[in-house]
């Protein structure tokens, strides 16, 4: 039985503005209707004999990640909750610990969250050919047959004369190398010999397991731990945050894939992308007869080549060639398509002065539903709620913020200190500053209500919960 374990840690920085650190490219519809990680999923349900799907995710994604993961597929694992992120070598390790623990002889198909594979076809039949080497006690690695001299990806060497016990489709790993320059790249895809380092893994738990003792001790002792330490919580298994914080953060190229003498790679040719930029993502989108992508309300006069996105109002562009233009709530960017992986360093300069931006969208998923803001000055703050039906905010208090709610739509159930009342739609009440209150929705459509919060402070950690059927604290 293969497992498959979709590893969801990344935050996509360039892809900014629309991938931010609270919702990241993975849970995103870049390339079709579907995110990228349901997208994993349904591909990775075309592979033959699979089981169910382990997800290995940020604990601030969980239920992001737990609803999509609902949408698409009835056979869900677990979800491993990360306290911190520690790379790829101890995810593998202790999502194989969880999976040996309920199937011993599974093999895991460890599948990044934000890839695109055109051919899925192709796809699962190279992970059933990897599958004939994991079964002999290989260390699976798919290698993307290069079309380009890339200089963005590493690379792995592959002995193609005479496989060392590998059929003619799998290959033993020579050697992996780092990002090469272009003169090194030109070479790699004349020789025939390399292929594009994919990041994508299969391997028998047991198998990676063993290695893993061999040369990263240390890492799997901690993960071990941090495993047996982990709570259930909702739908997830929260890993123990001590302990997994004390694991070294290694990759599982360093910590396993260029040690071992059992790694074989398979070449993969299927329309593989990892959508590092927004250049990659124009190129694996379909194109009009200028070479232009584009999405939501876009005008276009004399402009080619060109990736142009438009999420809340119209955009309109003249006379550009080769460039890239994604308009958010808050942000647009715009920049020449050969410099779109520099959208990383606008994040960091975000970051490095504390603003939202680099973090959050105005519109903010909650497990409840969402929130918008609509407006916001030094000492008021309107905001756009929305409350799934059947769910709850959390028993909380706030400190420097007093709260006006007005009902739009549905059926509220509010409780105010040791009243409760059910308000409908154009009814209001008002939350005195440092009073104990809770917000539910009762009804069976949406609730929709205009919050405004007035006071000295209205930043979102000025909150204390009491009760909280989400597990937050």
């Amino acid at each position: 039985m293969i497992i498959p374990v979709i590893l969801s840690g990344g935050s996509g920085t360039r892809l900014w503005p629309l991938s931010r650190a609270q919702y990241p490219k993975q849970l995103l519809p870049l390339a079709s209707e579907q995110t990228m990680l349901q997208e994993t999923v349904v591909r990775a349900e075309t592979v033959a004999d699979t089981g169910p799907v382990f997800c290995v995710c940020n604990e601030d994604h969980r239920f992001m990640v737990a609803e999509q993961l609902r949408q698409v597929t009835n056979e869900v694992g677990d979800i491993i909750l990360e306290p911190v992120g520690r790379n790829t070598a101890p995810a593998a390790a202790v999502a194989a610990l969880r999976i040996q623990e309920k199937y011993p002889e599974a093999a895991l198909l460890l599948l990044p969250a934000d890839h695109v594979i055109q051919n899925t076809d192709a796809f699962a039949q190279a992970v059933a050919l990897g599958m004939k080497a994991a079964n002999g006690g290989a260390l699976v690695t798919f290698g993307i047959v290069p079309d380009a001299p890339e200089t963005g990806y590493g690379y792995i060497r592959a002995e193609m004369n005479g496989n060392n016990g590998q059929d003619d489709y799998t290959h033993a790993v020579q050697e992996f190398v780092e990002k090469p320059d272009r003169e090194t790249a030109e070479r790699y895809l004349v020789s025939g010999e390399y292929f594009w380092n994919s990041g994508m893994f299969l391997f028998k738990a047991s198998k990676y397991l063993e290695e893993l003792e061999q040369y990263q001790p240390e890492m799997l002792s901690v993960c071990r731990y941090a495993l047996g330490k982990a709570k259930a919580d909702l739908d997830f298994l929260r890993l123990d945050r001590e302990a997994f914080t004390a694991c070294p953060s290694d990759s599982i190229d360093y910590a396993v894939m260029e040690k071992t003498t059992n790694a074989a790679v398979v070449p993969l040719d299927a329309g593989w992308s990892d959508v590092g930029a927004w250049s990659a993502l124009w190129g694996v989108k379909e194109r009009d007869k200028a070479g232009n992508v584009t999405k939501g309300d876009v005008l276009l006069h004399d402009v080619n080549n060109s990736y142009i996105y438009a999420a809340n109002r119209m955009v309109a562009a003249v006379g550009v060639d080769d460039h890239v233009i994604v308009e958010t709530a808050d942000a647009v960017l715009v920049s020449s398509k050969d410099r779109v992986q520099d959208v990383k360093k606008i994040v960091d300069h975000l970051k490095s002065e504390g603003r939202d931006e680099a973090v959050t969208h105005v519109r903010v998923n909650r497990p409840w539903g969402s929130y918008q803001t609509v407006d916001r000055e030094d000492r008021f703050l309107v905001k756009r709620i929305v409350v799934k039906p059947g769910s709850s905010l959390s028993l909380q208090k706030h400190f420097h913020r007093a709260e006006h709610w007005i009902v739009v739509k549905g059926t509220a159930r509010i409780t105010v200190g040791d009243k409760e009342v059910v308000l409908s739609e154009d009814q209001s009440t008002y939350i005195p500053l440092g009073t104990l209150h809770r917000l539910e929705n009762p009804g069976k459509i949406p609730l929709e209500l205009v919050e405004v919060q007035t006071g000295s402070y209205l930043g979102e950690d000025d909150i204390e919960r009491f009760d909280d059927r989400y597990g937050r604290v």
